[in-house]
């Protein structure tokens, strides 16, 4: 129920009848809030209970492991489990090949892919959209067709068993979903700033250099982190071109690591534990421009 009062001007404004609707309108807000918070802890401990009980059974002993009921926290911690993971395979070595591949493909993609999407938001030029929308068609196509034909390209380069395979076709456009992000990302920018720098005289590519490149940090961190994350973690492309074992990477030594005999679980999980964390740590340092950039560049859900 609620009650209607005449305002001066004659209007009629209706009011509560009591401030007891008010205060249950209150605390179903608060019992909404509470339950949210609660789903929410619930989710996340599902999230990340699968790499706690990793981290923790990477310091347990080759027992405590197959334990039942599972041990969460070991009675001692095994950190010299670490240690002869880590060196029953040159990881050492290996780390040093995946950062250069990481590193080439990060400068590679960062700087070709907004190169590209600069032009797709901001020139205008016959067939745009027609050019662009064949960009993105390319995302249709699935690796495993690509596979035969970039060998036999390569392969008459003399570029097997280099890095070259792996890091050369990136400089060119970095991918459709990079130029795509990018691009809707620099639709966001205002174009009177470009005008503005126009007008001062500057060249389409100081615009790009001096203006769009230093306001889309978020993005171009989104797209550094996806390219770093691929690169870590691909171990298709390495065992393909990669033939040396000078030249593995952290993925293929993770791989044969298996294979290597006298190798436990507890070891096992030790090195997975120890490849795994280099990303975690850089997802925590660069988080806050990540999930700003998935957010402005419209990938949200």
């Amino acid at each position: 129920m609620s009650t209607i009062d005449q305002s001066a001007n004659g209007t009629q404004l209706k009011w509560p009848a009591s401030k007891h609707s008010s205060r249950i309108y209150f605390r179903r807000d608060r019992v909404w809030k509470w339950a949210s918070n609660i789903a929410l802890v619930i989710m996340a401990f599902i999230m990340v209970a699968p790499f706690f009980w990793l981290v923790s059974s990477s310091l347990k002993s080759q027992i405590e492991i197959f334990q039942s009921p599972p041990v969460w926290i070991p009675e001692r911690l095994h950190f010299e489990n670490y240690t002869r993971a880590l060196t029953i395979k040159p990881f050492g070595l290996y780390l040093v090949n995946t950062l250069k591949i990481v590193i080439l493909n990060v400068v590679a993609v960062v700087l070709s892919s907004s190169f590209a999407a600069y032009g797709f938001a901001r020139l205008n030029f016959p067939g745009r959209d027609f050019w662009f929308g064949i960009v993105m068609a390319t995302l249709f196509l699935p690796y495993a067709i690509l596979i035969v034909p970039s060998f036999m390209i390569f392969t008459r380069l003399g570029w097997v068993d280099s890095i070259a395979p792996l890091t050369v076709p990136l400089f060119f456009g970095g991918g459709a979903f990079n130029i795509f992000l990018l691009r809707q990302f620099f639709r966001t920018i205002p174009e009177e700033l470009s005008d503005a720098a126009r007008i001062d005289g500057c060249s389409e590519f100081g615009i790009y250099w001096r203006i769009i490149m230093p306001l889309s940090k978020p993005a171009l961190v989104t797209v550094a982190l996806f390219t770093f994350l691929n690169a870590w973690n691909d171990l298709l492309g390495p065992i393909i071109y990669l033939r040396s074992p000078n030249n593995f990477t952290v993925a293929v030594g993770l791989s044969s690591f298996r294979s290597t005999l006298d190798v436990s679980w507890d070891l096992q999980l030790a090195a997975t534990t120890a490849v795994t964390l280099p990303i975690i740590v850089l997802f925590f340092f660069s988080q806050r421009y990540f999930i700003r950039g998935i957010v402005m560049t419209g990938l949200k859900g």
